[in-house]
């Protein structure tokens, strides 16, 4: 067992290093896009609660308009985080040595690693969903029912973040009943005070999806229909899982889990937890994709449970000293690969990803504009649309289509279409046809290169709709 003062002194160097990576990558398409809500802050947005656009303006006020503005509210934020899974792990396994190891797992997970570094909805989903599991091992430990004021608390900032946080409720529910120790809590008014301290919270959400013809949940939940039964996005699931985890310790999530869902043990919370989600995406992944970050909320449980699994006997137990340095050297390859390309890929998914193969293309848009040969660049996607206003302040940019993106974005001026513009677009992403439509004349496209892509520019112009689209 890896001492109490290592294991502390691996976190905070850990911390440290996602810092540094956190100011030295750029944005990805993404992360560019939430900075655009914060732009205009609101009780909610199309795709997702507002959680990661207030924290994202928190950090732009302090540090301006930079990468590590937009980013430095998950740097913050995982020092809570893991304190949530330090002393939660130590109130659920009773073993301060294996609480402490719970939360150097947590931090060497990739999806951590990554997911609390980059500045997207998983961010706060992660940090509530690690103090929802604290304050129920309180609630478990101390059998106080005040504690349940926290778990709403906790509850209603997740559900602020992602929508993921009802698993977390279902979860909750479904071990007060699995447990018999738990089920008096039932009888009780602390889980209902809780409940409703968390709709509270919850509530200016609710009050913008309702003013917006609840587009957000329609967006959210209408995933779950999919196609035909298959296995492959099953597998797929469990080796994006297999991977963010980190083999070894995902290994010892598997058994910690399965140890865990015995009736009598205090892991049965983390377990009820834990596969309330993992049920879910193991169905919804017979039938459609679940993209790999999904599950990212039940890593903290997960972290947990690997934590009070490991030097468990049987085939298990080789997993249990090797997890953390496999995962350390796979932690380092993925910051190095994002930072310096070290492993030579033809299309590098990361180079992608974080948009260093757009940056040339926007380069030269922008050059364009400043050459006073367009007046503005016309988008039909918002990573384009993202990519371009944060890496060039003060760019004019128009995206034609989709306004409920932005419902609080101005028109653009009508001088301002007067003129020549330029419309960019991934090959793959072409939409001419509409703009076709929209303008008077559109010429032929000059194509543009990329390690993994083949962006198009067409010249247009005379708007037949001088305020067509939003200026984000």
């Amino acid at each position: 067992m890896i001492s109490a003062r290592l294991a502390f002194a691996l976190v905070a160097l850990l911390l440290f290093l996602r810092a540094v990576v956190a100011a030295a990558l750029p944005l990805s398409a993404d992360e560019a896009y939430y900075w655009l809500w914060s732009l205009h802050p609101a009780a909610g947005y199309f795709d997702h609660p507002p959680m990661i656009a207030w924290l994202i303006r928190a950090g732009t006020l302090l540090f301006g308009d930079t990468v590590f503005g937009v980013r430095v509210a998950g740097v913050v934020l995982s020092l809570p985080a893991s304190w949530f899974v330090w002393r939660a792990a130590a109130l659920v396994l009773k073993d301060e040595n294996k609480a402490v190891l719970a939360a150097l797992f947590f931090n060497l997970t990739l999806m951590a690693s990554v997911e609390l570094l980059a500045a997207t909805p998983d961010m706060p989903s992660l940090v509530t969903s690690a103090a929802f599991i604290w304050a129920l091992a309180k609630v478990q430990a101390t059998n106080n029912g005040r504690w349940w004021l926290a778990v709403g608390v906790a509850a209603g900032l997740g559900l602020l973040s992602k929508y993921s946080a009802l698993f977390l409720g279902l979860g909750t529910l479904i071990w007060l009943i699995a447990d018999a120790r738990q089920r008096h809590w039932l009888r009780t008014p602390w889980p209902y005070l809780g409940a409703a301290l968390a709709l509270l919270i919850f509530l200016p959400n609710l009050l913008w999806q309702a003013q917006h013809h609840w587009e957000t949940f329609a967006f959210q939940f209408g995933r779950t229909t999919g196609g035909h039964l298959t296995a492959r996005f099953l597998l797929e699931f469990l080796g994006a899982q297999l991977g963010l985890a980190t083999p070894l310790i995902f290994v010892l999530m598997l058994c910690g889990l399965w140890h865990g869902s015995r009736r009598g043990d205090d892991r049965l919370l983390l377990a009820c937890l834990a596969w309330t989600g993992i049920a879910y995406f193991l169905e919804h992944a017979l039938h459609d994709r679940v993209q790999g970050n999904w599950p990212c909320f039940l890593y903290p449980a997960l972290s947990i449970l690997a934590a009070g699994a490991f030097g468990t006997r049987g085939p298990w137990r080789f997993a249990s000293f090797a997890a953390a340095p496999v995962a350390g050297l796979l932690l380092l390859l993925v910051y190095a690969q994002a930072a310096f390309g070290v492993i030579p890929v033809k299309k590098d998914p990361v180079a992608r990803i974080l948009g260093r193969d757009f940056a040339p293309i926007g380069q030269v848009a922008s050059a364009l504009v400043r050459a006073h040969l367009a007046e503005a660049i016309l988008t039909t996607d918002y990573e384009t649309t993202a990519w371009l206003r944060f890496n060039h302040p003060g760019l004019k940019v128009v995206q034609v289509n989709e306004p409920w993106r932005y419902p609080d974005a101005s028109a653009p001026p009508p001088g301002l279409m007067a003129g020549p513009m330029i419309y960019l677009v991934e090959f793959r992403r072409d939409r001419h046809p509409l703009l076709q439509q929209a303008f008077g004349y559109m010429g032929f496209p000059t194509q543009m290169q990329t390690p993994s892509s083949l962006y198009m520019l067409y010249p247009v112009a005379r708007p037949k709709n001088p305020t067509l689209g939003k200026m984000p």
